[in-house]
């Protein structure tokens, strides 16, 4: 489904772009953190920027960004500002409820995909997809990833390359095997919340 999305806006990066708009709408983003956001290089961000700007899905503000400026000699630093440009959803587009039920209701990943990235980060036992990714912006958690030998700084750097794909933030809680039972049986209020709103187990080696 992503590919008709691409293939409909003109670019995947044009896509996580939008996504990062729609799902962020009080944010305003400059070149940088629009870049760094969507893992796009700025020659790619700038230009679809200005796509964004020129069909007015996205609407140009005035920042103000500290700096670090050096002396001559190199040797001690003073913080400065500067303004630079801004942009920020329009929230009079005409499209903006149509546009976002689209971009959420076709997720950029696969259910293998995502166990396949998640798997670099553990020996996987359980996966479930829940919030964002069952069309729910509410909830309390996105993702539960269950396993063994977690690798917290390797499942860390998957879920920002995720987040940058979903253009939003992702609320996750991984837990070890053993936690996770312990969790369970004492009722746990957290994994109780994701259980007990709408979700999807995408791996389940624990036949819950």
């Amino acid at each position: 489904m992503i590919e008709i999305l691409e293939k409909l806006f003109g670019s995947a990066t044009k896509v996580k772009i939008m996504r990062l708009f729609l799902f962020n709408p009080e944010e305003i983003f400059t070149l940088v953190a629009t870049a760094l956001r969507s893992r796009v290089p700025e020659t790619d961000a700038k230009h679809n920027l200005a796509l964004l700007e020129e069909v007015g899905l996205i609407e140009r503000r005035k920042v103000s960004q500290e700096v670090k400026v050096s002396n001559k000699l190199g040797k001690k630093q003073k913080k400065s500002s500067r303004t630079v440009d801004g942009w920020i959803l329009n929230q009079d587009f005409g499209l903006i409820n149509q546009l976002r039920d689209l971009v959420l209701y076709v997720s950029p990943f696969r259910n293998r995909e995502i166990i396949k990235l998640l798997s670099r980060a553990a020996k996987l036992k359980l996966v479930v997809l829940s919030g964002v990714f069952r069309h729910n912006l509410d909830a309390r958690i996105d993702l539960l990833v269950v396993g063994d030998n977690l690798k917290k700084p390797t499942l860390d750097t998957i879920i920002k390359k995720i987040e940058s794909e979903m253009g939003r933030e992702i609320k996750y809680a991984a837990f070890e095997t053993t936690d996770f039972k312990y969790r369970m049986d004492m009722y746990d209020k957290l994994v109780r919340d994701v259980f007990d709103y709408p979700h999807e187990k995408i791996l389940d080696k624990i036949a819950l």
